[in-house]
Formats: C-alpha cells, sequence, structure tokens
C-alpha cells in the first residue's frame, strides 16, 4: 500500500461517497471527477473508480445493459491496485460487491435486466469516520 493511501479521505471524497448512497450518481459524477482531474498522483484512479461505479448504478437503474456492465468492469480495475483498503475507504467490499453485480447482470442478460433485485440506490463503502455506529458492509447494488 502506498504511503497516500493511508491519508484520510479529502472532503471531496467523502461527499462523492455520501452522494453515491443517496442515489445520485450524476451529482458524484461531477463531485469525483473534479477531484480525480485535479490530483496528479495514482492515487486519481481510486476516485475515477468509485466514480465508474456510481455511473455503472445509474446505467443500471435506467436498464442499459451495456453501460452497467462496460463501468462495473471498468471501475474494478481502477479500484483492483487500492484493494482492501484506502483513504479508509473498504475497496475491496466494492470490488467483491461490484463483482457479484456484474454476475447478474451478466446472468439476466440485456431482455431480462429489469428482473435486477435493485432497490433505491447502490450504495459504497464510506469510510468509518462517516459511520455514528458499527460499520456494515457495502451491498452493491443494495
Amino acid at each position: 500500500m502506498s504511503d497516500w493511501c493511508r491519508e484520510p479521505p479529502p472532503p471531496q471524497l467523502l461527499e462523492g461517497i455520501a452522494q453515491f448512497n443517496r442515489g445520485e450518481y450524476f451529482v458524484q459524477h461531477e463531485t469525483l471527477e473534479l477531484l480525480w482531474r485535479a490530483e496528479r498522483r495514482e492515487l486519481r484512479r481510486l476516485y475515477q473508480g468509485i466514480l465508474q461505479i456510481g455511473v455503472a448504478c445509474h446505467h443500471l437503474r435506467r436498464l442499459n445493459h451495456h453501460g452497467t456492465v462496460y463501468m462495473l468492469t471498468r471501475g474494478s480495475r481502477y479500484l483492483a491496485p487500492f484493494a482492501p483498503r484506502c483513504c479508509s475507504v473498504d475497496v475491496q467490499a466494492l470490488l467483491d460487491d461490484a463483482a457479484a453485480a456484474l454476475r447478474e447482470v451478466h446472468r439476466l442478460g440485456p431482455a431480462r435486466l429489469a428482473e435486477f433485485p435493485y432497490p433505491a440506490r447502490c450504495k459504497a463503502p464510506a469510510p468509518p469516520s462517516q459511520h455514528p455506529v458499527k460499520p456494515r458492509r457495502a451491498v452493491l447494488p443494495c
């Protein structure tokens, strides 16, 4: 793990994760894109990966099979080097949940994507400081 993964999460990352968890996928995209573009270190790929998993949730909500598969796959590739944890984010939990969602999306295929057990929103694992009680594991989408 790089030393910068031990850094506390920047406020924009916390806000982007909160937006993601509220189902505000377009807004989280804008928030995390500003953070991603400003960051020059490889840490920018962490922000980009979370952003893209959120975009996958947006595509899933709109029943866009191709967009969901593409963004779950691409976002996971960006996140993988940061597992298990970076900037207090449980990256491994997000990767595991994205992989489970991708398997289900593939199983259903485009014609049956509406059957995906998609409640109101996806979740990203917020850093522990954002949890007033014991953190619960993210389930994507949940």
